[in-house]
């Protein structure tokens, strides 16, 4: 088992930034990689973005690209999502996964941190 908290959200302006952090413990080596997906009421569940735990492997939507960067801490067991320039879309509850590979699809992760809600604005 896996468990992941995320935290590091609030209220932030429009052109300003945030950083979400996401730490894991438990059975992380058993999975390839660390994603980020958003959810506003009604819904589905977005890729942001995702993370290999070697950090080689990076993917963008390409709604966040040049705005959000992930990274991650192997010390800490810990991802984050930096998140700047935001604007009135990217509010949503922001949440981590872990998967087998670097898909776009909510359905290839497995275990989920609760999230954090990340409001977007003046």
């Amino acid at each position: 088992q896996v468990q992941l908290v995320e935290s590091g959200g609030g209220l932030v302006q429009p052109g300003g930034s945030l950083r979400l952090s996401c730490a894991a413990s438990g059975s992380t080596s058993d999975y390839y990689s660390m994603g980020w997906f958003r959810q506003v009421p009604g819904k589905e569940r977005e890729f942001v973005a995702v993370i290999s735990w070697s950090g080689e492997d990076i993917r963008y939507a390409d709604s966040v690209k040049g705005r959000f960067t992930i990274s991650r801490d192997n010390a800490k067991n810990t991802v984050y999502l930096q998140m700047n320039r935001v604007k009135h879309e990217d509010t949503a509850v922001y949440r981590c996964a872990v998967g087998n590979d670097l898909s776009r699809v909510a359905t290839h992760y497995d275990y989920w941190g609760q999230g954090t809600q990340v409001t977007v604005s003046s």
